[in-house]
């Protein structure tokens, strides 16, 4: 599903509420002045405090997109937009849940 872009200054969070940084790969596509981000762009997550039973600490650290924007590219690779579907993965690679995608870029949809 199409949905308003992902740029550099969009909210994600993961299930637990750790927040997503974004670092951009190239920052050559734009949308409403920042920078449009793609599923080859790398996302890591800080102040997840998911743990698992024991009690053993199990934080989210960082994304992996499953499903890109369908029809939109930047910079040769697949951009992603709030139709876009991202795990969130601990660090033994577990996935943890389903980002969130909290803030978007309104003004530029893909289609």
């Amino acid at each position: 599903m199409a949905g308003p872009s992902l740029t550099a200054g969009s909210t994600l969070l993961c299930p637990h509420g750790g927040t997503v940084a974004i670092v951009r790969a190239s920052p050559r596509a734009m949308a409403g002045g920042a920078p449009i981000v793609t599923s080859s762009d790398m996302f890591t997550v800080a102040g997840c405090v998911f743990t698992l039973p024991g009690p053993v600490p199990s934080p989210c650290v960082r994304v992996q997109w499953i499903v890109p924007a369908l029809r939109v590219k930047a910079g040769g690779a697949q951009a992603l937009d709030a139709g876009s579907v991202g795990m969130c993965l601990a660090a033994t690679g577990a996935p943890q849940g389903p980002v969130s995608v909290v803030a978007t870029q309104p003004r530029v949809k893909g289609m």
